[in-house]
């Protein structure tokens, strides 16, 4: 399955960026309604104000989900029924989104018509967050780095989200006919055709992605570490040769475990500095300085694709960079602004701000409310 083609590339080069946001009981903002041009935004306040809020409702109208790693009963104000996000996004092809949700009611549209299939609203906005939850790419399971490539692909591959969302369909039916005291034979058979199908096309694009993305990840890396550590980046897949034969193989370990024990679901991205696994022998500033490079390539991995930088999310990280580390990163903020894109980023004090941009837009948040300075 072929990634995107240059033609569709070219097609993206133009100015993408969030115009317009409209907040109705998401998180602490009660009503919101607020117009933003591209360029370098600043949101300014204390803790819990909402700084981080507003970060998540653009991720979550780029991404459909929260960065926070919560489901939609979590964002829903306290006291409300449900939460409404609206949004204009500046492209070549304008788009007006409505996202709404509640316990007993869910609706996403774009230009009036209901979104029926994900694969058709993902690329509406692409936008990367750099947060404190970036760390666990590094220091947590393998899932996260499983979800840092899918994100990446789903992104940039065309008819990869549809693919991930077939094996995972396909994933729980069968891991529920297994769960069955006399499971059918005949249906669990069916069901591994098409998890071996799909599953192969997931792996073959994982693997053909690394090699593309590793090389932007080890740039970033040397430009912010502060010691000079090598780093390498490898595909792990959890199945070691023919995903049929690897299946058959453990059906007497599904049986006893009444779970699929092989497949994609279980791969890694292998983090090695100086050769040894990151997650169990880096120290805390080697695993955030990792953190941040694989950020810093994903941003850098999207505006090269497209033409044109995402629009990028920053969570109070630049108070939490020393000098060095600030300065590797500065590059990447440098050229989403010279390249026409759109930033956000939130800070209680702005210590560093002569390192950046002089063209700063000032926001101040406090309360849910939310003012241009």
């Amino acid at each position: 399955m072929a990634g995107l083609s240059s033609r569709r590339t070219r097609r993206q080069a133009v100015e993408v960026h969030l115009a317009h946001l409209r907040l109705r009981d998401f998180r602490n903002y009660q009503r919101l309604e607020v117009d933003f041009s591209a360029g370098f935004h600043v949101i300014l306040g204390e803790n819990a104000q909402g700084k981080t809020n507003l970060l998540e409702a653009i991720y979550l109208l780029a991404t459909l989900r929260s960065f926070r790693g919560v489901g939609g009963a979590q964002l829903v104000r306290q006291e409300a029924t449900g939460y409404f996000i609206g949004a204009t996004v500046v492209a070549q092809e304008p788009s007006e989104v409505k996202m709404y949700w509640s316990a007993k009611e869910r609706r996403l549209s774009r230009n009036g018509t209901p979104v029926k299939r994900l694969a058709d609203y993902w690329g509406t906005l692409r936008a990367v967050v750099f947060c404190s939850e970036d760390l666990a790419l590094v220091k947590g399971t393998a899932r996260g780095r499983r979800r840092f490539l899918d994100l990446l692909l789903a992104q940039t591959s065309a008819g990869y989200l549809d693919t991930l969302l077939r094996y995972t369909q396909a994933l729980r039916s069968r891991n529920a006919l297994l769960k069955h005291p006399k499971p059918d034979d005949e249906q669990i058979a069916g069901f591994t055709h098409q998890l071996v199908t799909t599953g192969n096309e997931l792996m073959a694009e994982r693997k053909a992605l690394v090699p593309r993305i590793g090389p932007l990840v080890q740039a970033a890396f040397r430009r912010i570490a502060v010691e000079r550590d090598e780093l390498q980046i490898e595909y792990g897949p959890h199945v070691d040769g023919d995903f049929a034969v690897a299946l058959a193989a453990s059906r007497n370990r599904e049986r006893s475990m009444r779970t699929t024990v092989v497949g994609p679901h279980r791969d890694d991205l292998h983090l090695l500095i100086n050769t040894r696994s990151s997650v169990a022998y880096s120290s805390e500033g080697q695993k955030r300085t990792l953190a941040l490079a694989l950020k810093m390539a994903q941003a850098e991995f999207l505006a090269s694709t497209f033409g044109i930088p995402p629009v990028l999310l920053i969570d109070d990280v630049m108070g939490e960079l020393d000098s060095h580390r600030r300065a590797g990163f500065l590059p990447l903020l440098d050229h989403a602004r010279g390249a026409g894109g759109q930033v956000f980023m939130t800070c209680t004090e702005e210590n560093w701000s002569g390192e950046v941009a002089p063209e700063l837009i000032r926001w101040r948040v406090s309360d849910g409310q939310m003012k241009r300075v």
